[in-house]
Formats: structure tokens, sequence, C-alpha cells
């Protein structure tokens, strides 16, 4: 319930009487607040970025202001001031920025016949307004891209993000460097990002190097087992060379009786 109320206080419409200043103004990076009428009674003042409070005090002035140290895409949004009177009043800055667009990743990574995806995204306020995709040829010309383009080209833009799809990756006409536009009343800029197909085959390579070092492996186990076996005659299961004991020994009998006879 008191997350509904904050939202439906800040959606109220911009006071009249409060008088605001952003950084474009005189007082550069301070923004401030001017509630003009001063037969309000003022228990205190809120600041928010978007919805979120970044500042509140008790004080019964007629101004406030909020210090935000640089004026940078992370401190670019929309501002409110907000008097705890009866009513609450609020006041509405607007901290600008050109887009500042950014590559999800600067090098993308797709199999040859798979489906290719760049994102490019924008954390700058205002929002980006319109995107655009192109592709950078070897030749250094530029080719604007649109949905349907060579019926395998599909971009998705909502807000502060855009994404491009290339269905049916093709080698030898989709490798190299493709640039996201974004622009804002501000102005534009840009991101390249770099897509790099592979080739079917390159996916199977680690799995077939894995099957070959296995077969390597059991061909040496099997020839150093073949080889550590000594050649030697079978034995016989009753014994082996006792039998060769007793002959030896009979024949040493027989020549103690020619000794003695």
């Amino acid at each position: 319930m008191e997350h509904q109320q904050l939202f439906n206080s800040l959606n109220m419409d911009p006071d009249p009487r409060i008088i605001t200043s952003s950084p474009d103004g005189p007082d550069g990076e301070i923004l401030k607040c001017n509630l003009t009428d001063h037969s309000f009674q003022i228990a205190g003042h809120q600041w928010f970025k978007g919805h979120k409070i970044v500042h509140e005090d008790k004080d019964g002035s007629h101004i406030t202001t909020y210090n935000i140290t640089e004026v940078n895409v992370e401190s670019s949004g929309q501002y409110t001031c907000k008097f705890l009177t009866v009513p609450d009043l609020i006041g509405v800055i607007n901290v600008t920025v050109p887009p500042s667009v950014l590559a999800y990743k600067k090098t993308e990574h797709g199999n040859e016949g798979d489906t290719g995806v760049m994102t490019c995204k924008s954390n700058s306020y205002p929002f980006v307004e319109q995107w655009m995709w192109y592709r950078s040829s070897e030749d250094g010309s530029i080719q604007p891209l649109v949905n349907g383009t060579d019926e395998r080209y599909y971009i998705k833009s909502t807000g502060n993000k855009t994404e491009l799809r290339i269905h049916q990756l093709d080698i030898e006409k989709d490798q190299g460097e493709y640039i996201c536009n974004g622009s804002n009343v501000l102005g534009t800029t840009g991101a390249t990002v770099a897509l790099r197909v592979r080739s079917r085959l390159a996916a199977l390579w680690p799995f077939l190097g894995i099957v070959a070092e296995v077969i390597i492996l059991v061909t040496i186990i099997f020839i150093y087992e073949k080889r550590r076996k000594p050649d030697e005659a079978p034995e016989d299961e009753d014994g082996g060379s006792a039998p060769l004991k007793s002959n030896a020994a009979a024949n040493h009998e027989t020549v103690r009786q020619r000794n003695s006879s």
C-alpha cells in the first residue's frame, strides 16, 4: 500500500508554483526547487530519481536542493522534488544526456546454419527514440539493415535495448562487423559488434579429439601389457618340473650301485 501511495504521488502533475532549475542553468550540477507560494506549511522535502528516494529531510524551507556530482550517463534521469505539505506538491527536473550505446558483447560467435544474435543497450536518459543497424563491408562502405533484409535479418527494439537476429548464418556472407546506432533529441552514438561464424564441423573437433585420445590410450595400454609378459613355457598342472627331479634321483642311485659292485 505504501509503495502504491508513493507511485500515485509521483504521478501528480508538477505544481506551477514550484520553479525548478537544472544543471543546464547557472546552478551547475545542483538541482533546485523553489516553492514560490509561502502560505504553505512545509514539514520536509523528498527527492526521487525515478521512483527511488535519493534524499529526504525535515527542513521547513521553501527552497530545496539536491547535488548530482556530475552530469553523465549514471546521473541522467527524471528527478522529482516533493514538498511535504497539505496536499503534497511536486516539481520535476529532467537531467538529460545523449545516448550512451554499448554492445552486450564486443564479439559474438555463432555456428554456420544457426541463428546469430547481437544486442546493444543504452542506459542514458532520455531513452533512445530510434535504433538503426548497419553492416560494415570490407571496402569500408556501410549497408543499412532493416527487418526482412535478405529475408534473414530481423531487428527488435524496445526502449533502451535493440537486438539484431540473423537466421541461417553463412560463414561467407555474414561474418564481419555490425554497427548499432541509438538516437534521442540530444544526438546519436553507436557501438560495433564483431560477428564470428564457425563452420559446423568446428563444433565436432573437440569430440573427435577426445575419441582420438581414448583410442591412442587404449592402444598404448594393450601394447604395454603384451610386452610385459615373459616368454615362458607353460607349466604342467601336476607340478611342472617335478618329473625331471625324479629322473635325476633315479640316475644318481644307479651310479652308486655300480660303484659299490
